[in-house]
């Protein structure tokens, strides 16, 4: 099974720049070991288990509770069994159909 996850958390409540608190959210999903893929708006996680996936972002908002009082979060869930390495093979299969950019 193949679950993508692709996410954006961060707090509201501390000014212009957050990129302190993300950091540490993009730390975490480094050191989880799943594939990943940072983007300018959010996160790619590939995880083999949609429990995976929803522990990536309870630990993520555990990141941001104790210092934050309001915290944005945006979720998407892309899941199917009988597959995986499609954080690559997705793409992969646009760019040969358009050829590579």
């Amino acid at each position: 099974m193949s679950v993508l996850l692709e996410y954006a958390m961060f707090p509201t409540d501390k000014g212009e720049s957050v990129s302190q608190y993300v950091s540490q959210i993009v730390q975490l999903i480094k050191n989880s070991g799943f594939e990943y893929k940072l983007t300018a708006m959010g996160t790619i996680v590939e995880t083999n288990t949609i429990e995976e996936a929803t522990a990536i972002i309870n630990k993520s908002y555990s990141i941001l509770e104790p210092y934050c009082n309001r915290v944005y979060a945006s979720i998407k869930l892309d899941i199917q069994k009988n597959k995986n390495n499609r954080i690559l093979s997705k793409i992969k299969s646009i760019e040969d159909k358009i050829g590579k950019v």
